[in-house]
């Protein structure tokens, strides 16, 4: 757990997060789930696809981020 502007928060996995800026991207703005894509290669040596695809599935979301993946990882 981590604490931002003094609210904690769970983060569950890297992958976790950047499926669920994706579910929420009307509500946060598409931009902003696709920079944490960007930066989540950028810190990833080997970014994790199945994880990836696998929360996408689960949050509904394959078809948006299918565009995107195929782009960026």
């Amino acid at each position: 757990m981590i604490t931002v502007d003094d609210v904690p928060m769970k983060i569950y996995s890297p992958e976790k997060t950047i499926t669920d800026c994706f579910k929420y991207r009307n509500k946060i703005g598409l931009d902003i789930a696709i920079e944490a894509l960007r930066a989540y290669r950028e810190r990833t040596r080997k970014p994790n696809r199945a994880a990836l695809t696998k929360f996408a599935q689960i949050n509904r979301v394959q078809k948006v981020m299918r565009p995107y993946l195929e782009a960026v990882v």
